[in-house]
């Protein structure tokens, strides 16, 4: 069993190292509190063949791997944690399931845009009433003609997409299920008050009044849910990937901190206690990776990987944001400013223990696979 990266996985590495730092260094920190999406890094980034990167190339794509993606956010990360997230809409979620899915007209109106990294697109998935429960959504896709038409509203989605992946009800139960695809200049679309998370990325609630959606805008059908929630599997890959890169950044800047930054008299890298932090961050950081590139190289060969993602982004999603915050605590004043990007991966590390699966939801799934059997978070009919 041999745990190196490969020969071209390095030089893949180190290619990507080099552009990261010539081309996303410089304007990182201004880069992360900036609103909106960085478009501008999207399209310098499909120059450099870094979006589409798992999407076959008779779509568009590059016709990697999901482990290429993992080690391109990575090394993406380690200049500009902001720009990390253009890599990662660019290759997990809405993006993969348009890809698989999508007939060769939908990837010609949809992905080609995507992948030249002019348009983003994003999930339009949670509802007020229907969070992890997703199959308890309400956005209705009634019949009309060929067509429907798309009644109900959102949460979460971000308001600067071009595209939204829209998970519909045509029918009742898991079954009645399906996505469609629309853009944000549609008739009867239109978009809440915005307000921003924590991490300060930004949201806003969207709203479907009567919006009528082509045949050739339906993604899947009465039916599909199952396929597409099946990405989660990938995504959640992309999800764990972020999460551990922001805790290796600021691990790295707490550890240049701590080589040059004294305190009576001493650098602080000579205080035991701070030595006794850092080798158990290392240890965390050692192990989540080891866990994502096992459940990401296991899921490019084909193998069951549904255990293996959800351990992975379990313990990246844990790891990521306790690496971050420790990072922080040794940075003391400093790391609690915006004038390092440490605070910014604290707060958006935190938001990924929610985004895709929460940790407590994560932990009933990895339950159901110990104990071979189905745990209902749903109360007993006896008791409605």
């Amino acid at each position: 069993m041999d745990f190196a990266l490969t020969e071209p996985q390095r030089l893949f590495c180190d290619s990507i190292a080099t552009f990261a730092r010539k081309e996303l260094a410089a304007g990182a920190l201004a880069r992360a509190h900036a609103p909106g999406f960085p478009r501008e890094i999207a399209k310098r980034m499909a120059g450099a063949g870094l979006l589409g990167i798992t999407i076959p190339e008779a779509d568009g794509g590059s016709g990697g791997t999901l482990m290429d993606a993992v080690l391109a956010i990575e090394q993406v990360a380690r200049c500009c944690p902001r720009s990390a997230d253009a890599i990662a809409e660019g290759n997990f979620g809405a993006i993969r399931v348009l890809a698989h899915f999508g007939t060769d007209d939908q990837k010609r109106r949809y992905l080609a845009p995507l992948l030249k990294g002019e348009e983003l697109i994003v999930v339009a998935m949670t509802e007020p009433d229907a969070g992890s429960a997703t199959t308890d959504l309400k956005t209705t896709a009634t019949p009309d003609g060929n067509g429907f038409r798309i009644n109900g509203s959102k949460v979460f989605p971000n308001p600067f997409a071009d595209q939204y992946l829209v998970y519909v009800r045509y029918g009742p139960g898991v079954e009645g299920i399906g996505s469609v695809m629309l853009r944000r200049d549609a008739r009867g679309f239109s978009i809440g008050k915005p307000s921003k998370f924590m991490s300060g990325a930004n949201w806003a609630p969207i709203f479907f009044d009567n919006v009528y959606v082509p045949p050739e805008d339906v993604l899947l059908p009465a039916g599909g849910f199952r396929k597409q929630i099946a990405g989660f599997n990938a995504e959640r890959i992309g999800n764990a990937a972020r999460s551990l890169a922001y805790g290796q950044y600021c691990f790295d800047a707490a550890r240049e901190y701590a080589l040059v930054r004294k305190q009576f008299g001493r650098p602080l890298c000579e205080f035991q206690g701070l030595q006794w932090k850092f080798a158990d961050m290392k240890v965390k950081l050692d192990a989540a990776r080891l866990l994502l590139y096992r459940a990401a190289t296991n899921a490019d060969r084909g193998l069951p990987a549904a255990d293996e993602t959800t351990i992975a982004k379990l313990m990246c999603n844990q790891t990521g944001f306790e690496v971050a915050n420790e990072a922080l605590q040794v940075m003391g004043g400093l790391g609690y400013t915006q004038e390092t990007l440490v605070e910014y991966c604290v707060r958006r590390s935190r938001g990924w223990m929610i985004a895709g699966g929460s940790i407590e939801m994560l932990k009933n799934r990895l339950a159901a696979s110990i104990f071979d059997r189905t745990f209902s978070q749903r109360p007993s009919k006896s008791n409605k």
